[in-house]
């Protein structure tokens, strides 16, 4: 069983996508903070990152590099609602395998997190 990490600041998209990706088999996690997903990836190494741009705090970017330090290949698609081209190039040149645009066509994302964990 693949472990998915979800992190956003807005419950809904959180509880959302969980319930999309459980339909599918999958482990999830859920972070609300930047904190609270490197606490969670250190204790759980999961296969895969669903990350939010834009949170209070520690942004998107900078859970991003923090993550790179310790796991320089996890797979991350990256959610915004924002399309900050800048900041998307940056991502990208952390290594970010996917981004979108909220609110996003979720079938999309569905098969981006399963092209990356089952090939």
């Amino acid at each position: 069983m693949c472990n998915l990490l979800i992190v956003d600041d807005q419950e809904g998209i959180r509880l959302l996508l969980r319930e999309v990706f459980k339909e599918d088999g999958y482990n999830t996690f859920l972070a609300a903070s930047g904190p609270e997903a490197l606490a969670i990836v250190e204790d759980h190494q999961p296969d895969c990152v669903l990350l939010d741009l834009r949170m209070p705090g520690m942004d998107g970017v900078m859970i991003l590099e923090k993550l790179r330090e310790s796991f320089p290949v996890l797979p991350i698609i990256m959610m915004t609602a924002y399309g900050e081209l800048e900041t998307i190039e940056k991502t990208k040149r952390l290594g970010v395998v996917a981004h979108f645009t909220k609110p996003f066509n979720i079938f999309e994302i569905r098969a981006a997190v399963n092209k990356i964990l089952l090939g």
